[in-house]
């Protein structure tokens, strides 16, 4: 099977344009948009019912903090409980 010929290309040499068509970019080798805070992390993704967040996020703001501070709070309770180093970062 023959590869197809591309008609505008074909038609603007013929009609003389100087028009080129831009080359096409190659992706670099590391092309990852994840921000630099993120380097070295992995999400921990789960799911509960809507309420469980809306509370979670009312104690963040009756507390003054984060969500994240208050989860990586439970987590290093939780392996406190089951003798684990307490290694979630409370940034």
């Amino acid at each position: 099977m023959s590869k197809k010929t591309d008609l505008v290309a074909s038609l603007a040499e013929i009609g003389g344009s100087t028009r080129r068509k831009p080359e096409p970019v190659s992706p670099s080798v590391s092309q990852t948009s994840q921000q630099p805070s993120r380097a070295g992390t992995s999400p921990i993704t789960v799911h509960f019912p809507k309420q469980v967040r809306n509370q979670l996020k009312i104690m963040a703001v009756e507390r003054d903090t984060t969500m994240h501070y208050l989860i990586a709070e439970a987590f290093n309770d939780l392996f406190a409980k089951y003798g684990k180093p307490e290694i979630a970062p409370k940034e």
